[in-house]
């Protein structure tokens, strides 16, 4: 009799011990380690969106799409899911104040969309100074929110806060306005001045603006029983590209933000095609453009039915160890759904946990690419393991591979793949997320 009591539970082992060597073979140290050597190396140059580099890496993602056996998206002929944006970029500035040319270096131009910007004191809101005495952000983001057109004399006491904003707003910037040449945009032109008071201004700017194509990558596993059903793996592999940096390296390889999680999504396709039992289908897609903006995130959803997808696994940073110590991550936006509690379900006896967001202040659920399809209604959600209040490496040139631990992206990765795969096979499925918009 006893026998019989056992060997369901000898079968039980067998299984998972063949599940355990399968993953280990699917995905392995070494082929995580190429992904993501090849994707955070100088060759990317960063991966800025509209660079050459950012095309090599959609150019090597598609290729391991290719190797898994990933199918196109429905209707297209390739991995690239092609769209247009107007990138706008600064040629000239010219401004007077009673008839004194402002030094260029003086000069900060915020929100300028047009090709050409005329404005004085007779077409604009006026001017005004900002408050020595009061933080400058604060000031700042109050001016930007009013929406006016505007000069803006700078106190020399913020000289710093003001090099910062104009090294900002001097960097080529992405419209998603169909038509940039708005009538009358909001701009701030900011002058860095000791003066307190002006009589007339006059300014005179002119940027290029061209239409460019941006390009997300993805690839799909039809489901089988229920392949209306979809479920969403991403990252994105799109960083900062060239920047300005005190140390002799320039290149800002993104190794962390987000190597490490288009890493995982690969990783993972081809662990669920290997596996092949997927009765949802499943989307694997690296976004482009979420550093400036979320587009690439923005338009991927608006080609699909938001109600036809039963949950995202949003991947970013998983680059080292957790503020919960090895063998853990955490899910942002946990208490929004039961999306968390079922992925931990499925981790039962195993080493590894999820966690609540513990960062709630960093607003993290809404600042990547998992917001806009969880305002839609979607489960949608980010996992990630970074300390990011106290992370020195984030957006610097120094977030390179040589400063990430893949053993902690390995574990991550297979304790995602594990702990979706009741959600992939259609036995669980996560509650909404009450919608932002209609």
């Amino acid at each position: 009799m006893m026998k019989y009591f056992y060997y369901p539970l000898i079968l039980l082992f067998i299984a998972r011990t063949a599940t355990a060597q399968d993953i280990d073979k699917i995905i392995s140290k070494d082929y995580v380690d190429n992904l993501i050597k090849t994707l955070s190396s100088d060759d990317m140059q960063g991966r800025a969106t509209f660079s050459p580099g950012i095309d090599k890496a959609a150019t090597f993602i598609e290729g391991e799409f290719k190797k898994i056996g990933l199918q196109p998206l429905k209707g297209a002929k390739d991995y690239r899911q092609t769209f247009y944006k107007y990138q706008v970029k600064p040629i000239s500035a010219e401004v007077s104040i009673d008839g004194k040319t402002i030094a260029p270096d003086e000069v900060a131009i915020w929100g300028n969309t047009t090709a050409s910007l005329t404005l004085d004191n007779t077409n604009s809101d006026g001017w005004v100074k900002l408050d020595p005495s009061k933080p400058f952000r604060e000031q700042y983001k109050l001016l930007v929110r009013n929406k006016k057109r505007q000069l803006v004399l700078v106190d020399k006491k913020f000289t710093t806060e003001f090099n910062q904003l104009r090294e900002y707003v001097s960097i080529a910037a992405v419209t998603d306005q169909e038509k940039p040449a708005e009538a009358n945009p909001p701009v701030l032109v900011m002058i860095l001045s000791a003066d307190t008071t002006l009589k007339t201004f006059s300014v005179s700017a002119k940027n290029s603006i061209e239409k460019l194509p941006l390009f997300n990558v993805a690839g799909i596993i039809p489901g089988k029983s229920k392949a209306k059903e979809l479920v969403v793996f991403s990252g994105h592999y799109d960083h900062l590209g060239i920047i300005h940096s005190a140390d002799q390296d320039s290149i800002a390889n993104g190794a962390d933000d987000d190597a490490s999680g288009t890493t995982a999504m690969i990783a993972l396709a081809k662990y669920y095609k290997k596996l092949n039992n997927n009765e949802r289908t499943l989307i694997f897609v690296a976004f482009t453009a979420e550093e400036i903006g979320g587009f690439g995130a923005r338009y991927f959803s608006q080609q699909l039915n938001p109600d036809e997808v039963v949950a995202m696994f949003n991947i970013e940073m998983i680059g080292k160890e957790s503020k919960f110590g090895k063998n853990t991550a955490f899910i942002t936006g946990y208490d929004k759904s039961d999306f968390g509690k079922i992925l931990q379900k499925n981790l039962e006896g195993t080493a590894f946990t999820f966690h609540p967001d513990p960062y709630p202040k960093q607003n993290l659920f809404y600042r990547s690419d998992n917001a806009t399809l969880a305002a839609l209604g979607v489960p949608a959600h980010t996992i990630s393991t970074d300390q990011i209040d106290t992370d020195k490496f984030y957006h610097t040139v120094k977030d390179e591979y040589s400063t990430l631990d893949t053993d902690n992206i390995l574990s991550t990765i297979k304790a995602i793949a594990k702990s979706a795969i009741t959600i992939v096979k259609g036995t669980d499925t996560p509650t909404r997320i009450p919608k932002l918009v209609n």
